[in-house]
């Protein structure tokens, strides 16, 4: 597809006479982080009293000359102000990445070591237990609030509402494409793309879209365009006519604009763990380290496996044994179900599952294979007639995969990794999908708390791949913590 054919006409954008683009985003902007000042305020409130009660009970303190009633107040705004100072009301930092939280204990911890430095220098007879119980017990409400707000901001973007920055996006026609799907992928992230620029050679004297895009300039008039369209950022992406200084000059014009300017760089699915930005020559040279698929961390990472499995195992074999019950009085067959699947290094193993169909139901499979309701190598059907009874209630809470823990105890699994992929869909696999195979299959991971079976075949590979270069310890606890959530709500369980 040339670029020529990417462009169709377009009509303009209408916006309400009187009303200045973008302020509807603005002010549901100002007004979420107006409810997190709110909030906050709420948490710390209730954690000194906390500190208060835990420390003292309900008794006024003996001996001290200390006003604990003015101190809180007093407490609860120099900690608002640290927030404030260290940028946690930042909308560049809010709603979306992991800076927020971090942020958010930056400023808590700060603010504790302040508070103790001085109180020691300055003989202040506030208690110690009374501020470390409300330092520790405000920063976990804070961090616990900071999620929740969070998560009701990510699903009312996802159904169109809540505060978005909007975006102009400039550069040239595939890598404008590229972004603007890189950015509705997730949409809770809060980029909604209202318009495009691209290369004067390509604008046309009549109105254009850019895929459903509308091209509201070239690289001539991107401050005027972006003010036209109420965009509050500019993504600069890929383009030869974009050179360093014209790079350089768009800064310059943006200034003062309220309109922030940020490089989408050519590189994409890559963790920021893995990214460092180093200035070399007056040039910001990105640094990408290589993925870990050895070493200490790798050590680290089977053994938490190995342990965990272990004790899941001991803890749910009363679940276990009602489930197998269950099992053979529901259908003729054995109870558990062996199938050869890949790990690491292409090495075959078997994987134990809960048997959810009947006993011929690979035979049944070429009858069925025309009704095949995903793209790609796997087999999918909502509603497969060879799913019994049990079967259909233990994959609607991923019970049928518990036996997977015997798996992960014999190392040829893990807790958090790619899907493991049959033998059939490897045979079929080119040089990019088969770097799956570079760590260990897993009992969950992204494809789990990303919809499942919901997902296309590319969306599935695309976040295997990206697991695979950017795992973490860190990350695989978060995949943990979201598979719970993603089995109890179902999606994509079928």
């Amino acid at each position: 597809m040339t670029s020529a054919t990417l462009l169709t006409p377009a009509r303009t954008p209408w916006t309400p006479e009187g009303t200045p683009p973008g302020a509807a985003t603005r002010i549901d902007e100002r007004a979420y982080v107006r409810a997190l000042v709110v909030l906050d305020s709420v948490v710390l409130t209730v954690a000194l009293l906390v500190g208060y009660l835990t420390r003292f009970g309900d008794e006024v303190p003996s001996g001290s000359k200390v006003p604990y009633v003015l101190v809180a107040p007093g407490l609860v705004l120099v900690w608002l102000v640290s927030l404030k100072a260290l940028g946690c009301y930042d909308d560049r930092v809010i709603g979306y990445g992991a800076d927020e939280y971090r942020r958010v204990s930056t400023a808590s911890l700060r603010l504790a070591g302040g508070i103790a430095i001085v109180g020691y220098v300055a003989d202040v007879g506030v208690s110690r237990g009374f501020l470390a119980i409300s330092f520790a017990v405000g920063t976990l409400g804070l961090e616990v609030a900071r999620f929740a707000a969070r998560k009701r901001l990510h699903r009312a973007r996802s159904h169109g509402g809540g505060w978005s920055r909007k975006v102009l996006v400039v550069g040239d026609t595939a890598h404008v494409l590229e972004l603007v799907q890189t950015l509705r992928r997730e949409p809770y992230a809060g980029y909604h793309v209202v318009g495009a620029c691209i290369p004067d050679a390509l604008l046309a004297p009549v109105p254009q879209r850019l895929g459903d895009v509308p091209v509201v300039g070239s690289f001539r008039g991107i401050p005027e365009a972006a003010t036209a369209i109420g965009a509050d950022t500019v993504a600069v992406t890929a383009s030869g006519e974009l050179t360093a200084a014209r790079l350089r000059r768009l800064g310059w014009q943006l200034e003062g604009t309220g309109v922030d300017l940020v490089v989408a760089p050519a590189l994409t699915d890559v963790a920021g763990p893995r990214i460092h930005t180093r200035p070399v020559a007056g040039l910001p040279l990105i640094h990408v380290e290589a993925p870990e698929f050895r070493g200490t961390r790798k050590l680290v990472k089977g053994f938490v496996d190995r342990a965990a499995a272990g004790v899941a195992l001991t803890l749910l074999m009363p679940v276990l044994s009602v489930i197998a019950l269950a099992i053979r009085l529901d259908s003729r067959g054995p109870v558990f179900f062996r199938q050869t699947r890949v790990g690491r290094g292409g090495h075959e193993f078997g994987v134990w599952k809960f048997r959810t169909m009947v006993v011929n139901a690979d035979a049944l499979l070429t009858e069925l294979t025309a009704r095949n309701e995903t793209d790609g190598l796997m087999f999918k059907m909502r509603d497969d007639p060879r799913v019994t009874r049990v079967g259909r209630l233990l994959r609607k809470w991923s019970l049928d995969e518990l036996p997977q823990l015997v798996n992960v105890l014999l190392g040829q699994m893990s807790l958090v990794g790619p899907r493991p992929p049959l033998p059939s869909e490897v045979a079929r696999y080119d040089g990019d999908v088969a770097r799956r195979l570079l760590v260990k299959p897993g009992m969950t991971g992204l494809w789990q708390v990303s919809g499942r079976s919901d997902l296309s075949w590319e969306d599935g590979i695309r976040l295997d791949l990206y697991y695979v270069e950017n795992w973490s310890l860190a990350a695989d606890l978060t995949i943990l913590w979201k598979t719970f959530g993603a089995v109890v709500n179902g999606r994509g369980a079928y």
